[in-house]
């Protein structure tokens, strides 16, 4: 069972739809045809801020419309039924689209996310995070954007290049309370410590400063600097020894001297003032340095400036901190000093209102501002710019922030409490990392990949302050320390489900609602939370409302995993971008609501890049459209290109790898037309047994036999280009360049009744049988429309076929050992014969009668009873075992064989065209062979006229 990842109801299909579609309708249509029942049901996710935009900008930007007042219930809903409105237009396109790419699914009944019951069964499931003690509302810095105003997942986060300022600070010593000796010394010595950072702004929220016990620190005096400088002779900082120079370099300090070493045991008794104390009435607090694993001496100072409600890992260090800072009598709140729309609040005195980042995803006034007051109060030291890798929106392609908001979280280390009880230890992250390494991960590095980012993960933020979702359906009462209790009530709960599985979740925000849900609670202090959920939470509940599900999708009632003691096996199958997406977000919802994953194998495929290896970009115009290809060149070329890539990386296309596609295609759709040609003559009845065939057809069967292994493990293993090279190879080399070539005068000329004529039908017969079934997966059009043809009177589709499973009787090595003899000696003839073609001394090889020299005796003994004209294609062979002349053409990795070619002798038969001695021996059909005589008397008697 391939479990669709549902891609985004929103625009046309692109390159990477395609790709993604045809790697799972080769998966499902070849396990089907390995004898398995594979279904698949076809799905989209409909919810999320991109729908959101696009009815904003459409409906309403567009048109000089005001965007509605979301705290209106009817406004609300009315926006939410648009959004569904363009949710299903798009599906609906989309469905036709992936339907032309050759895909078999229930096109008639897929899954949505904002389905009735998709919606409901989503709320049930956040449901039970809340009842098994794992949801909870924290503050927390996450990633947001401000052009979108939401937070961010890291699903939903792409790095690029972007240019910060970067500033040098000094944090002045303002005490050592406990006063030891090393720290005293410090403070005596007026020391300051100072800091690096590209992110000024974050500056009003700093609370401490971070140092590491690994890194060796000093305390450096100035010596000389320019008059002007911000750095003064006499100056005292604390820094990293291995940073020292560079930060020198940058505060512009003509020389120095190392003083003496400073220990990490003095840092951790030192309090600092803030660099901005006494800045608008504000900023009059302690900041403590507190040791951190996060601080390296690779860049910076050595030392890091932190401040919890702008970093993951400040804030970590400073939670962590926090019950011994408030024994010292540290405040540990943290600030909201920036707000949803990225300006600074109140709680950043002297910076209100300016924008870190503004509406439209540009550097805002923020960072200068707080720059020039920290030079008012000489705690600059240097200042400048730096190009690196930023975190942005991978929607709006703006820069994000980290701020603290309050979000909803699903705790990662907190023990799950099912049916009440908590196990110490059993934890989301414990039973998600217990679950990776049972499934299997193709390729298998996928497996490191997505334990690292299950093993750092911190608490999944799962809260989005949208309209357009399934809402976090749930009631809070606050509490006096900020946080919230969530309602545990089961009546509420079902009451909240029934009404989604009838209305959708609209019913969350109708007039009302509050009342509705809560019933006789409603005069008790509960609030509707109205935040809906991240659209990652949506797609990791897919499992729950698609494979368990047998109401809507009775095709798959009947699955039962291996696990559960039944033989079936679920598949997920994505990009490899999803190992942080949709991959993660199911194994955590599933190992948070049943303990374990919900898929048994996850396959991975890189992303699709063009010809020169860059990524696709309108704007670069070096874009390929699925519909483009299908149109000039039908579905079948651009499945044929996913097949033969290695799609576990990167891959890349353009116009000329389309061209070698299409030039790869040309030339198996003709074996296929020659085949099927070719076969229109065979008659039941005329079936030559295997025994009864001549060797060559033997020895085609046994090459076919070792296909079957190759391709069924191929398929088995989801190494589909290995299908495609290995049939393409045995089409162009084996048949139609060895095979088809050499057998063509027996099936064009040898007489009706001729035992070879027959052999070579059956072998072709069966021959094509395997090809059309194990190409099908792959060129599913073409397999499909040749199978219909060849077997008119059979299965209605190829589709409906298994693969050819009893072809191992064919194996006969040592058949395939002497023909190796024979083909080498062939490849020594086609060379020789090739020269004399060159050289125009003949034009066809029918011209020519090669004389072979075999000085081996072995070869020689070979070649004893095999008809070599035919082999050679000439019109007559010999060969001797005499010593070859001086001038005989050579092959240097075929030793003991040589060849000079010399002209037939005879008249060329009129059907044949061999040179032969015997053209004229039948009177009555004296202009050809005696051979070709007897095959035209027959298909007389028959009626045939040839």
């Amino acid at each position: 069972m391939l479990h669709d990842g549902p891609p985004y109801a929103n625009g046309n299909i692109h390159i990477g739809h395609a790709l993604n579609k045809i790697l799972k309708d080769v998966v499902t249509k070849s396990e089907q045809m390995l004898g398995f029942d594979s279904n698949y049901v076809p799905g989209w996710d409909c919810h999320g801020l991109p729908i959101e935009w696009k009815i904003e900008e459409e409906n309403y930007r567009s048109k000089g419309k005001q965007k509605p007042d979301f705290r209106d219930s009817a406004a609300m809903v009315a926006f939410r039924r648009e959004c569904r409105a363009y949710a299903t237009h798009w599906l609906n396109v989309q469905r036709e689209e992936f339907k032309r790419l050759g895909i078999i699914g229930d096109w008639d009944h897929p899954y949505a996310t904002m389905d009735y019951f998709a919606e409901a069964q989503i709320a049930r499931e956040l449901i039970k995070f809340a009842a098994n003690g794992t949801l909870y509302r924290g503050s927390k810095p996450v990633m947001w954007s401000v052009v979108e105003k939401t937070a961010l997942a890291e699903a939903e986060i792409e790095y690029e290049d972007y240019t910060s300022d970067t500033v040098w600070v000094r944090f002045c010593i303002d005490d050592a309370p406990n006063k030891p000796h090393g720290a005293f010394d410090l403070l005596r010595e007026g020391a300051d410590i100072v800091i690096w950072t590209t992110t000024p702004w974050t500056l009003p929220g700093n609370r401490a400063i971070s140092f590491s016990s690994k890194i060796a620190y000093g305390l450096y005096r100035v010596t000389t600097a320019a008059p002007d400088n911000w750095a003064q002779p006499g100056d005292v900082y604390v820094l990293a020894d291995n940073l020292a120079a560079d930060v020198f370099k940058a505060m512009k300090v003509e020389s120095y001297d190392r003083v003496h070493d400073v220990q990490a045991a003095d840092l951790a008794q030192l309090v600092c003032s803030h660099p901005l104390k006494g800045f608008a009435n504000g900023y009059d607090f302690q900041v403590p340095l507190l040791e951190g694993d996060h601080v390296t001496d690779d860049t910076g100072t050595g030392f890091v400036h932190t401040a919890p409600g702008h970093g993951r890992e400040d804030f970590e260090v400073w939670t962590a901190n926090a019950r011994e800072l408030e024994g010292r009598g540290i405040k540990t709140t943290i600030p909201y000093t920036v707000d949803e729309n990225g300006a600074f609040t109140i709680q950043a005195p002297g910076f209100t209102g300016k924008r870190v980042i503004n509406d439209k995803g540009e550097k805002g006034d923020a960072n200068e501002a707080v720059i020039r007051a920290l030079s008012a109060h000489h705690m600059l030291l240097a200042r400048g710019r730096l190009k690196h890798q930023y975190p942005h929106s991978w929607r709006s392609k703006k820069p994000v922030i980290f701020r603290n908001t309050p979000q909803w979280f699903i705790a990662m280390d907190k023990p799950i409490a099912d049916d009440g009880k908590a196990k110490p230890g059993d934890t989301l992250r414990a039973r998600a990392l217990r679950a990776i390494p049972v499934t299997q991960w193709v390729p298998p590095s996928g497996q490191n990949r997505i334990n690292g980012m299950i093993d750092s993960k911190p608490d999944w933020v799962i809260s989005r302050q949208r309209a357009w979702g399934v809402p976090i359906a749930v009631f809070v009462r606050e509490k006096g320390d900020g946080s919230a209790e969530i309602l545990q009530d089961e009546t509420v709960n079902a009451r909240i489900a029934d009404a989604f599985e009838q209305e959708g979740a609209d019913a969350w925000y109708m007039d009302g609602a509050r009342e509705r849900f809560l019933g006789s609670r409603a005069n008790e202090e509960w609030q509707k939370v109205d935040d809906i959920c991240d659209v990652w939470f949506d797609s990791g509940s897919t499992h729950a409302f698609v494979l368990e599900d047998p109401v809507h999708f009775p095709g798959l009632a009947a699955i039962k995993r291996k696990l559960d003691g039944g033989d079936d096996t679920v598949m997920y199958l994505e990009g490899s971008d999803q190992h942080r997406g949709w991959f993660q977000s199911s194994l955590l919802e599933s190992c948070g609501t049943r303990g374990r994953a919900p898929f048994d194998i996850v396959l991975t495929h890189g992303f699709t890049l063009d010809e020169n290896g860059r990524k696709m970009s309108k704007s670069l115009g070096n874009t390929v459209e699925p519909q483009k290809v299908i149109a000039q060149s039908g579905a079948d070329i651009l499945r044929l290109w996913v097949c033969a890539t290695d799609y576990a990386d990167d891959q890349r296309i353009g116009p000329e790898i389309l061209k070698n596609t299409i030039e790869t295609y040309r030339k198996l759709r003709n074996s296929i037309r020659w085949m099927l040609g070719t076969l229109h003559h065979f008659r039941p009845g005329e079936e030559v047994a295997h025994a009864e065939m001549p060797e060559l057809e033997r020895l085609m069967l046994h090459e076919l036999a070792e296909q079957a292994a190759i391709v069924r493990t191929a398929y088995a293993e989801f190494d589909y280009k290995t299908v495609v090279a290995s049939l393409s190879a045995f089409m162009n080399t084996e048949l139609s360049a060895f095979y088809f070539d050499i057998r063509k005068d027996t099936l064009y000329c040898d007489p009706p009744s001729s035992l070879a004529r027959k052999a070579a039908l059956t072998a072709i017969d069966i021959i094509c049988d395997a090809i059309l079934r194990w190409f099908a997966p792959v060129l599913s059009f073409t397999a499909d429309e040749a199978w219909q043809l060849y077997r008119p009177d059979a299965e209605p589709s190829v589709h409906l076929t298994l693969f050819p499973d009893r072809l191992e009787h064919f194996r006969d090595e040592r058949l395939a050992a002497k023909w190796q003899i024979i083909r080498n000696v062939r490849r020594v003839v086609t060379g020789a014969l090739e020269l004399e073609r060159a050289a125009k001394r003949i034009g066809s090889s029918l011209e020519a009668s090669p004389l072979v020299y075999v000085t081996d005796k072995k070869i020689f003994e070979t070649l004893f009873d095999v008809d070599l004209a035919e082999v050679f294609i000439t019109s007559n062979t010999m060969v001797t075992n005499e010593d070859p002349p001086p001038g005989a053409f050579r092959l240097n990795d075929v030793p003991g064989v040589a060849v000079v070619v010399e002209k037939a002798v005879g008249t060329k038969c009129a059907r044949s065209w061999k040179i032969l001695p015997s053209v004229g021996e039948d009177p009555e059909y004296p202009d050809v062979s005696p051979r070709d005589a007897q095959a035209l008397r027959e298909w007389k008697a028959l009626g045939v006229i040839v």
